[in-house]
């Protein structure tokens, strides 16, 4: 049966660089309970070394994580990943950690904490999370759906790290799955049908680097869970799932 679910699904944790120390698996799990969110997106800057964690920590609040990175392309256009396995989400990583040069300077760059479910720190990853890639975003979007995630271009209204903001355009080969737009961009109502831009299927997100940005942003979906896969056919219209609304 399918049903409406509300998610957020950009939310940085501690572990990216320009993000609250404070975004800890268990405050971000129990913030988005108080939001009365369904599902989150964890999607850390190049990483998904904090999604365990805070997918452990949901459980314990009844809220479901989706697995994902924000993916920085040699363009600096940022993407966003969403996977339902984690062969696939830390496959991508490894690919990711293989192409991103350089290592972090906390003091320049701010500090990258790994955490476990209690939000005990476990350790600092020292690459360099701020950083892009090597792979050009034509690269990362096959490497995504090469591995089975979904690839969705980040808050393509802003003109830093946006798509249409590095490039100018979208191209046309580029096999995108949809569009975000971030908070500002968002209408503040629940428009019927299912939004597009740029001829994509548009979601919205808090692209929250703090606590009390959760679920200021979010889509509802017309799917039977809250997985990748039901979001991807969502986003293309498949077997009656749909993007109802973003606010």
């Amino acid at each position: 049966m399918l049903k409406k679910l509300r998610m957020d699904l950009h939310i940085h944790t501690c572990l990216s660089p320009c993000a609250d120390l404070g975004m800890l698996p268990g405050r971000i799990a129990g913030r988005a309970r108080q939001q009365g969110l369904d599902a989150i997106g964890i999607s850390d800057h190049n990483s998904a070394e904090n999604v365990v964690a805070v997918r452990k920590a949901a459980d314990r609040e009844g809220v479901a994580v989706v697995g994902g990175i924000e993916v920085t392309s040699e363009e600096e256009v940022h993407i966003l990943v969403l996977f339902d396995d984690d062969e696939g989400l830390f496959g991508l990583q490894r690919v990711i950690y293989d192409n991103l040069p350089g290592v972090n300077d906390e003091r320049a760059f701010g500090e990258q904490v790994l955490a476990d479910e209690h939000d005990e720190v476990t350790g600092v990853n020292d690459r360099l999370l701020i950083g892009a890639t090597t792979l050009s975003v034509d690269e990362v979007v096959d490497a995504i759906h090469s591995l089975g995630g979904v690839a969705i271009a980040a808050h393509v209204d802003r003109e830093r790290f946006g798509i249409i903001g590095q490039l100018g355009f979208i191209p046309d080969e580029l096999a995108l799955d949809g569009v975000e737009v971030s908070a500002r961009a968002s209408p503040g109502r629940e428009p019927p049908g299912s939004p597009q831009a740029f001829g994509f299927p548009v979601i919205a997100s808090s692209d929250a680097h703090s606590v009390d940005d959760i679920g200021r942003s979010s889509t509802v979906f017309l799917v039977k869970e809250a997985t990748a896969t039901e979001i991807g056919k969502a986003l293309h219209n498949e077997d009656g799932r749909s993007v109802l609304a973003y606010s």
